[in-house]
């Protein structure tokens, strides 16, 4: 089992940038994949983007390539969401999911159920 604490969160004008931290509890954090969500208001969540055990794969939405960058170390036991080139539509909380190694599926990374772990979120604010 794992517990997340998302950090880092903010209001940033347009163009600004933020980086993002979830920190795990636990001593198998390696063992787990991870993804990062986003939800605006009244607007499902989104998947962002994700990063495997071992950090060799990394997945990102389109609306974020080239502007968003995860990545982890499991010796802290982190894994870090650094935005930038933010814009008003990046608006939204954001938040760390965690599932197992063995339960990890690339081809359904996107969807929110993949994960059973979950932090409890950070607010993200652009302002135009």
């Amino acid at each position: 089992q794992v517990q997340l604490v998302e950090s880092g969160g903010g209001l940033v004008q347009a163009g600004g940038s933020l980086r993002l931290s979830c920190a795990a509890s636990g001593r198998t954090f390696s063992s787990y994949s991870m993804g990062w969500f986003r939800q605006a208001p009244g607007k499902e969540r989104e998947f962002v983007g994700a990063i495997n055990w071992d950090g060799g794969r990394l997945y990102y939405v389109e609306s974020v390539k080239g502007r968003f960058t995860i990545s982890r170390d499991n010796a802290k036991n982190t894994v870090s969401l650094q935005m930038n080139s933010l814009k008003p539509e990046d608006t939204a909380v954001y938040y760390c999911a965690a599932v197992e190694r063995g339960r990890w599926l690339p081809a359904l990374m996107y969807k929110s159920t993949s994960y059973n772990y979950w932090g409890q979120g950070t607010q993200v604010t652009v302002s135009s």
